[in-house]
């Protein structure tokens, strides 16, 4: 049974948009490895101040992707985008039925 799942990706809003473009690439490539199957993606809100800087940043860009998957997909890509330093934060939140 595959579940649907919602991933949230915060990058620096100051950064090139081609750097941008390959954050969102690499994040759609570590739900397909990690056994997903990417639903939707996009740019949720652009240049959003944040609460608080987070490495050094003070205004960030959200990314959201809609995936399915099995239960085991989440662990997969958590490892595969904390490697990325350049995601300021992401988060994964299962959808309800």
């Amino acid at each position: 049974m595959n579940n649907k799942y919602e991933l949230v990706t915060i990058v620096n809003a100051h950064l090139a948009a081609d750097a941008k473009e390959s954050i969102y690439k690499h994040v759609n490539d570590a739900v397909v490895k990690g056994g997903g199957k990417v639903v939707n993606s996009h740019v949720w809100l652009e240049k959003h101040k944040l609460a608080f800087n987070i490495k050094k940043s003070g205004e960030a860009t959200y990314h959201l992707t809609k995936f399915e998957g099995e239960g085991a997909v989440v662990d997969k890509i958590n490892q595969l985008l904390r490697l990325n330093e350049e995601i300021l934060r992401f988060a994964i939140i299962r959808e309800e039925e």
